[in-house]
């Protein structure tokens, strides 16, 4: 069975479904309790279940055989004839090749919120502005640079000529890279240029206690006023000894009246903490400090509070503390989300290993 959506291309074949981007391109094939899962880039990800739920990048070869089966599906079974046109005018090798998508992204997305997965991604900064979280390894391989508007414009429109009709998919626009909402003035001809390329889309970015504790409500106003309507704030634990440790800026407590600017501005709240961060020798603290601190944030039915399963990175300098890790991390995530939901506010699981884009 065929299903012809706007923004998308389905076909429903028993126990396999596969769907096409507007683009033709495919994004998603369950084939009998496997997933694939197609980036931007050309690489195909597979996400299965063997006791646990794995995942991996399939290798090249892999992949233009995947891409092989999914094109003579599509042959066999498409009906359509402007959606056959569509998919049938891919190749495996045309689908696997990274060409295009590096002539619009200088490097590669790194991570995103996982209602942001689906967002045009605009990257107005490449790397962090801080760049040492002990436990990061996202951004080790960039500098931190801002796009002048000049080339922050060819970028957006090499993004739609990426996307072309793969357009019709997304939804909102993300401003990339790791902390692209603390570069202050700057950031209002960049916030321009994406409202006038994708009018009517919300924009979403990351931010830090130490950049956002220095801007007031009025200066949220403003950027709402430019489309501005989610900021992710990676607060990661109310626990102040363990966010040092973790080497990360700014103190808990700065997130009260951050978030109380950013409220009054009218903005949604994504509040980011990581389950699991300093194992199991700061488990109790982390948990009643971080509670606690959310008790205090004025949240509301709009905003969401994110846990992350921490999972440690063998080549950070987190990973040379030798912290011993917090054991049953799965039931730990669930007593977390229980005591969330328990004040109220709305509990969603970030899983980073998930990520795709």
């Amino acid at each position: 069975m065929e299903l012809l959506r706007p923004e998308a291309t389905v076909l429903s074949l028993g126990r396999r479904v596969l769907s096409f981007d507007r683009e033709g391109r495919p994004y998603h094939y369950f084939r009998e309790g496997e997933t694939f899962k197609r980036a931007l880039d050309g690489s195909l990800h597979l996400r299965y279940r063997e006791g646990e739920r794995r995942r991996r990048r399939l290798t090249s070869e892999e992949a233009l055989g995947v891409y092989r089966e999914i094109l003579d599906l599509a042959e066999a079974h498409l009906q359509d004839p402007k959606r056959r046109k569509e998919v049938l005018r891919w190749t495996p090798e045309a689908l696997l090749d990274p060409t295009p998508y590096r002539r619009a992204y200088a490097w590669p997305i790194s991570i995103l919120p996982p209602d942001a997965y689906l967002s045009v991604v605009l990257q107005a900064t490449t790397g962090c502005t801080w760049n040492r979280c002990a436990f990061c390894s996202f951004y080790q391989d960039r500098p931190f640079q801002k796009r002048t508007l000049e080339a922050f414009a060819q970028h957006v429109e090499r993004v739609r000529e990426l996307l072309g009709k793969g357009l019709l998919l997304r939804r909102g626009v993300f401003l990339a890279d790791g902390n692209a909402l603390a570069l202050g003035a700057p950031l209002i001809p960049l916030l321009e240029v994406a409202g006038k390329a994708f009018p009517g889309e919300p924009i979403l970015g990351f931010l830090d206690l130490f950049s956002g504790a220095k801007k007031e409500a009025s200066w949220w106003r403003r950027l709402y006023g430019l489309g501005l309507r989610r900021v992710y704030l990676g607060l990661e634990t109310g626990h102040a000894p363990l966010l040092a440790l973790l080497q990360k800026p700014g103190h808990p407590e700065e997130a009260l009246p951050l978030v109380r600017a950013l409220k009054e501005a009218g903005l949604s709240v994504g509040v980011i903490l990581m389950v699991g961060a300093g194992g199991k020798a700061f488990a109790e603290a982390h948990f009643r400090d971080s509670l606690r601190l959310l008790s205090r944030l004025p949240l509301g039915k709009e905003d969401v509070v994110y846990l992350s399963p921490f999972h440690e990175h063998p080549e950070t300098p987190y990973a040379a503390l030798g912290l011993e890790p917090l054991p049953q991390l799965e039931e730990a995530l669930q007593a977390w989300a229980q005591a969330v939901r328990r004040l109220g506010l709305r509990a969603s699981r970030y899983e980073i290993r998930e990520f795709l884009y």
